[in-house]
């Protein structure tokens, strides 16, 4: 099953180093590009990342980055 489009651009986040985040990777969540538990019941998992540096990160939008969490590009193609 392929994951859900949140949307085709990367969502611009603040992130602060040294915390875990966990990434959505079903596409489901209604706090983009965060897990909210949606994924429950399916075969998707939130990807946990441990942000390496403070400031802005580009997370993937579209969920078929070959880079996740982080985006790729890969959304012009989709």
């Amino acid at each position: 099953m392929a994951p859900v489009i949140a949307q085709k651009a990367p969502y611009a986040v603040e992130l602060e180093a040294g915390k875990t985040y966990y990434y959505c990777t079903c596409g489901k969540s209604a706090g983009q590009p965060f897990c909210d538990g949606s994924h429950k019941g399916s075969e998707f998992t939130p990807k946990a990342f441990t942000a390496q540096e403070s400031g802005t990160a580009y997370l993937c939008g579209c969920k078929h980055s070959g880079n996740e969490p982080f985006c790729d590009g890969r959304h012009k193609t989709l």
